[in-house]
């Protein structure tokens, strides 16, 4: 795993995607993304149906089908491009998905056990990973007995959408991106949403978070330090919150090309 003599030492940024190119079933979805974000930043990630947003989440955590053409993913300054999922996660890269799935016959508690103990290295009992998970359920207003139900089978929308928050405050990544996690909310989940975002945010001041969404309803619940414009699988623009603002008024025609 070699290090970029370009980005090695500690102030190289969280994450760096350079020139990146991603195809998926022979046909090119990404073409060059360029983006940086630093430890402790909250970044959006916006733009349009079929611009790349989702492409570049999954390419993030190397799902398969993914495959990165050209350029490069740099974390913590090291060159991932070529590291697997599992390998990634280990590393402290989390993926709150725009879909999350069911997974009968298996209590979120057991599930978040096996995923904490291998990206910690270390075997936890189920006694330490209840207590940490019946702490942060207090934090986000979420029923305990959750923990013993099969990951996401009967939830809600809102309820797998805060159940990835947890999974995000539990993990203790150093980097989440979060996949439209406000897709299909209404106004009280997507406030919930959010509020545990910050809660998380709050109590992990060095955690990275990369927010891709279509509108600007959740960032009026948390404030981006960067907001990104991605239009035809590059990015097109990079601003404050104002660019958000902008987009609602404006739509995207202005950076269609």
């Amino acid at each position: 795993m070699a290090v970029s003599e370009a980005t090695e030492g500690p102030l190289a940024p969280l994450l760096q995607i350079r020139d990146l190119h991603v195809s998926v079933q022979g046909t090119e979805i990404l073409h060059g993304v360029d983006l940086t974000v630093p430890a402790g930043e909250l970044h959006a990630l916006m733009g349009p149906n079929g611009s790349g947003k989702s492409t570049l989440a999954k390419t993030l955590l190397a799902a398969p089908g993914y495959l990165v053409t050209e350029g490069q993913i740099l974390y913590k300054g090291e060159d991932i491009t070529s590291w697997p999922t599992d390998t990634r996660g280990k590393a402290g890269i989390f993926l709150a998905f725009q879909y999350p799935e069911e997974i009968a016959g298996v209590p979120l508690v057991q599930f978040l056990r096996q995923a904490l103990s291998a990206r910690r290295g270390t075997e936890l009992s189920v006694l330490e990973l209840r207590l940490a998970i019946m702490e942060w359920m207090r934090k986000l207003g979420m029923d305990p007995s959750f923990g013993d139900r099969y990951l996401n089978e009967g939830f809600s929308g809102g309820e797998k959408k805060r159940n990835e928050v947890l999974q995000m405050a539990v993990l203790e990544p150093d980097l989440a991106v979060l996949d439209e996690t406000d897709s299909g909310l209404d106004i009280d989940a997507l406030r919930a949403v959010a509020a545990g975002v910050k809660q998380v945010q709050a109590e992990r001041s060095k955690l990275a978070v990369l927010l891709i969404t279509h509108y600007q309803r959740i960032l009026q619940h948390l404030d981006p330090d960067v907001v990104h414009l991605l239009v035809g699988g590059r990015v097109v623009q990079s601003g404050g919150p104002e660019l958000a603002a902008q987009l609602e008024k404006e739509g995207y025609e202005p950076w269609r090309h």
